[in-house]
């Protein structure tokens, strides 16, 4: 299959040709993954994903790219290629998609999954797709793209093959060499060695197992674990906590459940449209007899029921959190459930998920967690698969991708012992610009802005944003708020009121909230009889409230000092109230 892309552009100028491989994600991280071809005045970008916050950052939702330098570059972009439907690639395009307006290529599934990402965040925004399979070749500007299929722990993923004027670019996405995957769909091991033949520049390759020896086990050795766990909890009520998009877990739990005879519900807004969009795409085959309503589970007993689940990585709204919390109006939880959490712990959630395993626990629930389980198997390929995936494409050069910057320095040793020569290895950060020009060696040719914004609901920002700084110290220290209303001479009105959250006062709390009163009252004296300066007011309330917490207390509460002004009809000192002019 042959296309064109209908923005193609045809301007380049031999003697200044240049290529650049640009990461604006995902190099030193695992997750918010971007990455950028850009060949003369043509950008393709690769992917578009999000990361989860850790405890840094108290009340955000995610993390997505950096995407000034795009912006500033917009009329040069072509498209945007999706690997695969994983939230560490697609999560950030309800963020960049109406920021870029490009048109948007991906395989049937990951587009249906995008779609219903849009639906709820962009309902009323109409991007452009273009839906390709493994096998197409597209022709897009300048470059010619080729799909290849990988194995990985979501159907339908592809890695890219990009053709430029200046070489062979090859980028694996998510992938590993799995001979037996639940799908039958293999990883293209006869395309990946035809690129190699072709003549490879540069491989960009997944690098997130590269410390892990060996390879991969199968995802088919779930299907193991579950038919063990259904025997030992025959009498109980299962409920598996998994991510929404693993369609091949889903999978596989549903021909266990058939085989014991099993009712599945499946429970979360963001699980029931990815199963049903799985199943109308045939990349989940479940009879529609053996799926039942969340609202009629009451009709079958513990032993006939599984229920499906999100909140493996812990997360606040979703379904299996809410049920340890006893907040689920479908469930209530007690000593005849059984918890499967089929899922690896994402870097920074482990809090989360422990909190939520304990809740289980006191609930009356068992909880099947451990590694040694076998409850979950990674998406991504090891040490030998790493080496035989650099020995199938032969690149002249390489950039190890996606991982810690641990996980690429181990990528770029493997690539190594491959026969790839150090110079020819580039460890790359968030923002480098790996530079190719004709009969030139490439080199890093300067930074572009390549940070991190975070997303607080339908709100984006920096990462720098004081916000954070403030939501830190409320949560280590707690707040105190002092309230005081004075007239426009700042004498006190009423009382000072104060109140308090999380502020731990170890003495006398009459003795100290007298201290406080009085410091606070004195402060607003102190300035009184003259023209009232809020400003003024708030920080001395704050020096001298300061003061008595630390003393009595040793507090660092976050102190908030709330002055209201009351003015009269008319001002005795005029010069109050008259603005300033020149």
């Amino acid at each position: 299959m042959s296309q064109k892309h209908s923005k193609y552009r045809n301007k380049n100028n031999n003697a200044s040709e240049r290529l650049n491989f640009i990461p604006l994600g995902g190099l030193g991280e695992i997750g918010k993954n971007m990455y950028l071809i850009e060949y003369n005045d043509e950008i393709l970008v690769i992917d578009s994903g999000l990361k989860f916050p850790d405890s840094e950052l108290p009340g955000i939702d995610y993390i997505v790219p950096d995407i000034s330098y795009l912006e500033a570059n917009k009329d040069k972009i072509l498209a945007i290629i999706i690997t695969h439907g994983h939230e560490d690639h697609t999560g950030a395009l309800p963020y960049v998609l109406p920021r870029l307006d490009v048109p948007l290529y991906g395989t049937q599934l990951t587009l249906g999954l995008i779609k219903n990402k849009l639906m709820d965040d962009l309902p009323n925004y109409r991007p452009t797709f273009f839906e390709i399979k493994a096998g197409d070749v597209i022709k897009i500007g300048s470059f010619t793209v080729r799909f290849m299929a990988v194995a990985h722990s979501i159907p339908d993923g592809v890695a890219l093959s990009i053709d430029t004027p200046l070489g062979r670019i090859v980028h694996t996405g998510d992938f590993k060499l799995d001979s037996t995957p639940v799908d039958g769909r293999v990883t293209e091991y006869g395309a990946f060695a035809e690129e190699g033949d072709k003549g490879v520049m540069l491989l960009c390759s997944d690098s997130t197992n590269a410390e892990r020896k060996g390879f991969t086990p199968s995802e088919k050795i779930i299907a193991g674990t579950l038919d063990q766990l259904f025997r030992t909890y025959k009498s109980r009520r299962i409920i598996i906590s998994s991510f929404a998009s693993n369609v091949h877990r889903i999978q596989q739990v549903a021909d266990v459940a058939t085989r014991f005879n099993r009712k599945i519900a499946f429970l979360g807004r963001s699980m029931i449209r990815n199963v049903e969009l799985s199943r109308d795409t045939g990349y989940l085959k479940i009879d529609s007899k053996s799926i039942i309503s969340i609202d009629d589970i009451w009709k079958y007993s513990d032993n006939q029921l599984v229920i499906v689940t999100t909140g493996s990585q812990g997360e606040p709204f979703s379904g299996l959190v809410t049920m340890s919390r006893g907040e689920n109006k479908s469930i209530t939880l007690g000593e005849h459930d059984v918890v499967f959490l089929l899922a690896s712990v994402i870097p920074g959630n482990e809090k989360l998920i422990n909190n939520t395993i304990n809740r289980l626990f006191a609930q009356g629930c068992e909880v099947v967690y451990e590694r040694e389980k076998q409850t979950h198997v990674s998406g991504h390929a090891s040490a030998e698969e790493l080496k035989i995936m650099l020995n199938l494409v032969r690149p002249q050069y390489f950039v190890p991708v996606h991982g810690e910057y641990k996980h690429m320095v181990r990528h770029s040793q493997l690539a190594q012992e491959v026969g790839i020569s150090q110079r020819n290895i580039f460890l790359m950060v968030n923002g480098d610009v790996l530079t190719f020009m004709k009969n030139q060696p490439p080199k890093k040719h300067g930074h572009v802005q390549a940070g991190a914004v975070i997303v607080d609901g339908n709100a984006a920002g920096s990462i720098k944003s004081d916000v954070l700084k403030e939501r830190r110290e409320i949560a280590e220290d707690g707040v105190l708020v002092v309230a005081a209303a004075v007239d426009e001479r700042g004498n006190l009105l009423a009382p000072v009121a104060i109140e308090t959250q999380g502020v731990f006062i170890s003495e006398d709390t009459k003795d100290v909230f007298n201290e406080l009163y009085a410091a606070s009252e004195h402060a607003i004296q102190e300035l009184a009889g003259k023209r009232a300066n809020v400003d003024a007011i708030k920080k001395s309330v704050k020096t001298r409230v300061r003061d008595v917490l630390r003393k009595r207390n040793s507090s660092f509460a976050v102190i908030l000092p709330v002055i209201s002004m009351q003015y009269s009809s008319y001002y005795d000192d005029a010069s109050f109230y008259k603005p300033d002019v020149d």
